[in-house]
């Protein structure tokens, strides 16, 4: 069963809720189908009873609205799911409670300008992910802004995007164990489609930044030199020192192409000449562009920027 599956016919029974936060009404609860539950948060505007209205849409943190109107929340309910052994309870149970916990400062960084602690957070996940001797965790890198951060590139980072090996999406989910928001499991992501994936908010309740990783659950189907791909085939990576250790980052042109999708020029004018100066690689960039949504006209100007 496909976490997206409209379960509407199957019997749900809550785990926990009605529970206020943020603005929204959340609630948690699961449909078993044998073996296998699928779990799903639900959140729906709260209005002033839960400090609300919300400050903007779930959708950025991989939210979306039923197909059909959700018997607990009515037509405009929010929905994440996640399909697990029904065993997982427990856990579900606390990552959906650290979520409605922390979900009023990830808002309020996505809407509110809030500041996001991505170096104290990062130090953390790369400290427990290297307990056992530098890059000892299961094959991991920084990818996206953060990325092109740690190189020193001029972008203001607004969580942390990790890529992984499939082992790596259980070995980043035990080492941030009291950090997951969301469980690692077969889950849909709206922009990549069904993955093995987490995430995480590290850092205390007040202040953090976010942490998430995913992997295809069809690997074959990704492209040369995708970024969330391990090499040799996938993700071309760099090794730089951070606080006094290495850590392995994906390289700039993928935070470039990604911004130039996204129509940023905040972000795409300071990390073109920025990537001038660093040294493009030419080849990955075609790549990348190439098989991208940006006009032609946008491509030939940036690779301007970067080749004259």
């Amino acid at each position: 069963m496909r976490p997206g599956h409209d379960l509407t016919t199957m019997p749900s029974e809550m785990l926990s809720g009605p529970d206020l936060g943020a603005g929204f009404l959340h609630q948690l609860t699961t449909e078993r189908d044998g073996d296998r539950s699928t779990f799903t948060y639900h959140a729906q505007d709260g209005g002033s009873d839960a400090n609300g209205p919300p400050k903007g849409p779930l959708d950025v943190f991989g939210f979306v609205h039923p197909a059909s109107p959700c018997q607990f929340g009515g037509p405009r309910c929010w929905h994440r799911r996640f399909l697990l052994p029904f065993s997982e309870t427990p856990r579900v149970r606390a990552c959906y409670n650290r979520q409605r916990f922390v979900l009023a400062t990830m808002i309020d960084q996505v809407y509110a300008g809030a500041a996001v602690d991505v170096g104290p957070a990062l130090l953390e996940v790369r400290d427990r992910l290297e307990r056992d001797g530098p890059m000892s965790a299961p094959y991991w890198w920084v990818g996206g802004s953060t990325a092109a951060w740690l190189l020193g590139a001029p972008v203001s980072p607004r969580d942390v995007d990790l890529g992984c090996a499939r082992e790596g999406v259980d070995g980043i989910a035990r080492a941030l164990l009291d950090y997951l928001i969301e469980p690692p499991a077969a889950t849909d992501w709206p922009a990549a489609g069904i993955v093995a994936g987490a995430r995480a908010f590290v850092g205390t309740f007040a202040s953090g930044a976010r942490v998430e990783w995913a992997v295809r659950l069809e690997p074959d189907s990704a492209p040369s030199l995708d970024e969330w791909h391990p090499p040799p085939q996938g993700a071309r990576l760099l090794s730089i020192p951070f606080r006094g250790q290495p850590i392995r980052v994906s390289r700039p042109e993928y935070a470039l192409v990604r911004a130039l999708e996204k129509s940023d020029p905040v972000t795409v004018a300071p990390l073109a000449h920025w990537l001038r100066g660093f040294g493009a690689d030419v080849e990955l960039l075609d790549v990348l562009l190439a098989r991208s949504r940006i006009p032609s006209a946008d491509r030939d100007a940036v690779r301007a920027v970067l080749l004259r």
